[in-house]
């Protein structure tokens, strides 16, 4: 049996990392944003659309909150229905944009906001928002892992309020093999923009991979500088990773009247469900 000299196992390695790097490169493509007014073409990193149907029901809100783990088991349907049947807002994180889901979402006319992470097989994979009335502005945003290269997105969105308010919702998924963390404070930093300019009520929620202590402590105190408040579950199963849970839920400007989260093991994150009221406009 030959064997392979230093010299060629450090070639076939070197090739290998420049094909996987291109080919990721490639499935990761840059920040696009999909929304249903384009019939769900990508395009630039925004889209927007005349929206005039406010996204709550005479005051009230409805919101969930899941990582669907891109519906690779069985009963994901089944859970998206039961929260789709009580939500007027659903912020899901690695969403696949299948044929199957995107019948889902046609039958039950829900509009469709997606920041693409990456294409699996020519379908988009990131997050995705499915509402009850469209949002009149989205913007798409990437991170890069460190190690793995695949993309992480997040998703910006405007929508109207019946008290004649705009409400910005960030949907994010938070960058995962960072261990100095620096990719996943700049992640942050870039939402974390957007919601300081922003002077109405505001949701902050997804799947942060926050599975230590000091990425807590980046959330916590970017949150707490933009005056955000953490839902409190009257039931909390959220998935927890060294005791720490990934999925989070902040407000403002909003009034909670209760969130929970419940087990499902149709993925390996279970869904945050709450309910907001609107407060009184000063305009």
């Amino acid at each position: 049996m030959k064997l392979w000299s230093v010299k060629t196992v450090t070639v076939m390695v070197l090739w290998l990392t420049v094909g996987y790097l291109f080919s990721v490169g490639l499935m990761n493509g840059k920040a696009e944003v999909v929304m249903d007014e384009q019939a769900h073409l990508i395009s630039s990193s925004c889209g927007q659309h005349n929206s005039t149907q406010p996204i709550d029901n005479k005051g009230v809100l409805n919101l969930a909150v899941w990582n669907i783990y891109k519906q690779k088991k069985p009963q994901w349907q089944q859970t998206l229905t039961s929260l789709e049947n009580d939500a007027n807002l659903i912020l899901l994180q690695e969403a696949k944009l299948s044929l199957k889901l995107d019948r889902f979402i046609t039958a039950n006319g829900l509009h469709l906001a997606m920041a693409k992470a990456f294409k699996l097989f020519s379908t988009p994979v990131g997050v995705m928002n499915l509402s009850t009335a469209s949002p009149s502005h989205s913007c798409a945003f990437h991170a890069i892992e460190p190690l793995i290269r695949f993309a992480k997105s997040s998703l910006v969105s405007s929508y109207l309020l019946s008290n004649g308010q705009t409400l910005l919702v960030v949907n994010l998924h938070g960058i995962n093999f960072d261990w100095r963390l620096q990719r996943y404070e700049q992640q942050w930093q870039v939402v974390a923009k957007k919601i300081a300019l922003h002077q109405g009520p505001v949701i902050l929620a997804g799947d942060f991979n926050t599975w230590r202590n000091e990425r807590l402590e980046i959330v916590e105190e970017l949150t707490a500088r933009l005056k955000l408040k953490e839902a409190r579950y009257k039931s909390d199963f959220r998935h927890r990773v060294f005791g720490y849970p990934l999925d989070h839920l902040y407000y403002r400007g909003l009034n909670l009247v209760d969130a929970a989260s419940f087990k499902t093991a149709a993925s390996d994150h279970n869904p945050i469900v709450a309910q907001f009221t609107l407060m009184a406009s000063e305009h």
